[in-house]
């Protein structure tokens, strides 16, 4: 290999290195401020959110298909970071105390590059469908006396955007990015920490031995792995990715199309985002919001993450018998592999011991945010390092300086995987601060009320199904933390000042509205993401991905009409609506992937079908306890006709055989 061949090598390995000791620091700096909170919030906020968007850019010119004019931009983006978070760093007090009115020519300037900055790198990441939203904001801040009606307001001129967007320390570094600093980024960490060190090896294991109990286990690995990982990620996206560059070859391999096997990820993985105890973090933005302790959102969360997975888990077994009678794979290569790698029980306890903290730290004891995070990230280490060289000691059979090596290596590599995953979300959740903080200022939120108010006529179940398709508009092409912080600022006190909605109640119609939005055309965030794995066409894959989730489209709106889903803990009512709920949503799922009946005419079993969809969701959502028992007994009693007709074809194609 020539010498001009080995520069371009030489120059990657060392952009490399630059990166991993780059956000090892990034991650030391988050740790040294969860311990001492040595700095203001604010001024720490400043700090996360520029490096966040320096270690993007470096991991973005590292990847091996950027062009040189991409590079370039990156690299004149990463420079604009750095001297503009220096600038605000150094001069946070003046700014944000001594100062606060009084801003210099320059300090404009800075201010507007960075934010064209920013902007640029998230349309980038991004793309045009969550551009258009931040577009828009920008233009109907500016532009706001040509607005018609309702929508008119008095503008805001070019400087009160950029001390909005960034001079007052709000904007980009508001309420929303100080949570994410200081709360959600260290989950993050723990999330590298477990794909460092292996969750995803024991996640196929299990995976394997469930193909083996359930002719669809395959696709119920889907389901399984995505719940544990997507808990704890803050992207839907980084969800589909981890768990589905391994379930989704498996479906496939194991005879399902490609199309169905990425909607089975995509659906799988933005439930991850409602699933206790993490909740994909937004559960820490709602904590923050309402002024709710943690053990409030995550008992609130329980039964509808249930309802959640269960119904997914019985449509994707639906479908898969729809296309494959038994779902099988080669056993033999994942089994050796997964056995050469890892033992079932020391991985239990590498991986057991940090969860049952962070479980015990956040719902039992209920510590603050930042010490259970702090605790279950030092855990992690100590599991993921002490395990392996416990191992290593006791067989004998390996060296354990090389284990303890090889662990310590792991460990830089966790903390790597975690500033990729972190940075995204905190550029995305600085440019959502800026458009929350300028809609706020413009008093759009109360606007967009009397808007929804006037449009669905006061009634509550038009209001909720013109809410939800705002919130898969607003939330196209985000992670759920950011996709809920835009909607709950803006629809959230529609419900709770309009219609009297309980505030926990409202706050999670929106939450599960901006998960489905990755699922919903024309963005789909997670079935993008899944229909590249699969190699599928995506709009096919999104009409999957509705028809798995199906039921996922009432439940939220039966936060609304049953708020006692949510609010006042466990109780026999709580349970009580969960399982009526639960009951409406696999009458949904049955209606969707109920057989045809092939003796009688296509009307009749269309009628049917539509039968089991109205019953399911009057069940879910209708009020009346006598309707909603009523509408079950109509689909059970319909479901034992069209059982009994089966049975009978099946009894008269046997005597006819025989005859």
């Amino acid at each position: 290999m020539t010498e001009s061949t080995l520069t371009p090598v030489r120059q990657h390995l060392s952009l490399e290195n630059l990166i991993t000791v780059l956000t090892v620091a990034y991650w030391l700096s988050i740790i040294w401020y969860g311990i001492s909170f040595g700095i203001p919030r604010p001024q720490y906020t400043i700090m996360f959110v520029g490096g966040g968007l320096v270690i993007y850019a470096l991991d973005q010119i590292a990847k091996e298909d950027t062009t040189r004019a991409r590079t370039t931009l990156l690299a004149v983006s990463m420079l604009v970071v750095i001297v503009s978070t220096t600038y605000l760093f150094v001069t946070f007090r003046e700014l944000y105390s001594t100062r606060p009115i009084v801003v210099y020519q320059h300090e404009y300037i800075l201010a507007a590059v960075l934010l064209v900055t920013i902007l640029a790198l998230a349309y980038h990441e991004f793309g045009l469908g969550f551009m258009s939203v931040v577009g828009f904001v920008l233009v109907y801040s500016y532009f706001g006396p040509h607005f018609p009606g309702l929508l008119s307001h008095g503008g805001l001129s070019i400087r009160r955007i950029l001390e909005t967007s960034v001079l007052d320390i709000s904007g980009l570094y508001g309420e929303i990015s100080r949570i994410v600093a200081a709360w959600v980024a260290l989950f993050l960490l723990y999330a590298g920490l477990l794909k460092a060190y292996g969750a995803l090896d024991l996640i196929t294991r299990g995976a394997i031995q469930a193909a083996g109990l359930l002719s669809s286990g395959v696709a119920q690995s889907a389901v399984v792995a995505s719940m544990i990982v997507g808990s704890i990620n803050g992207a839907q996206t980084a969800n589909a990715a981890m768990t589905g560059s391994f379930t989704i070859p498996m479906m496939k391999e194991g005879g399902l199309p490609g199309r169905v096997a990425g909607a089975i990820e995509a659906v799988a993985s933005s439930g991850g985002q409602v699933m206790p105890p993490v909740m994909g973090s937004a559960a820490f933005v709602m904590a923050s919001i309402l002024g709710f302790t943690y053990a409030e959102i995550l008992v609130a969360g329980l039964i509808p993450a249930v309802v959640y997975y269960v119904t997914v888990a019985i449509a994707v077994h639906f479908t898969s018998k729809r296309y494959v009678d038994n779902l099988t794979i080669d056993r033999d290569e994942y089994d050796m592999k997964v056995k050469t790698r890892v033992d079932f029980g020391f991985d239990a306890l590498k991986f057991g011991i940090p969860f049952v903290v962070l479980v015990y730290t956040l719902g039992i004891a209920q510590w603050t945010v930042v010490s259970s995070a702090l605790m279950t990230c030092a855990v992690m280490v100590a599991t993921g390092i002490g395990v392996p060289v416990f191992r290593s000691i006791s067989s004998n059979a390996r060296d354990t300086a090389a284990t303890l090596k090889e662990t310590l290596v792991q460990t830089v590599e966790g903390f790597r995987h975690g500033a990729v995953v972190v940075a995204p979300i905190a550029m995305i959740i600085a440019v959502i601060n800026v458009v929350v903080d300028l809609l706020n200022v413009t008093g759009m939120p109360g606007t967009l009320s009397l808007a929804l108010i006037e449009l669905s006529g006061g009634v509550l179940i038009f209001a909720a199904i013109l809410a939800m398709v705002l919130c898969f508009i607003l939330g196209m092409g985000m992670p759920v933390v950011a996709a809920y912080t835009l909607v709950a600022i803006l629809i959230a006190p529609t419900f709770t000042g309009e219609f009297n909605i309980p505030t926990l109640a409202a706050h999670y119609f929106v939450l599960y509205a901006a998960v489905l939005s990755g699922i919903t055309p024309p963005i789909a965030i997670a079935v993008v993401v899944t229909s590249g794995i699969a190699k599928s066409n995506f709009w096919l894959t999104c009409l999957e991905a509705i028809r798995v989730g199906a039921t996922l489209f009432v439940v939220p709106i039966a936060f609304l009409f049953k708020p006692q889903l949510i609010i006042g803990g466990l109780t026999v009512s709580s349970l009580s609506a969960g399982l009526v709920v639960l009951a409406g949503g696999l009458t949904i799922i049955y209606g969707m992937n109920f057989v045809r009946d092939p003796t009688r005419g296509r009307a009749v079993s269309i009628g049917t079908r539509g039968v089991y969809l109205a019953a399911g969701i009057a069940a879910v959502i209708h009020p009346s306890v006598l309707v909603q028992f009523g509408a079950l007994l109509l689909a059970v009693a319909l479901y034992v006709v069209h059982r009994g007709a089966n049975v009978r074809q099946v009894r008269d194609l046997l005597d006819r055989t025989v005859g």
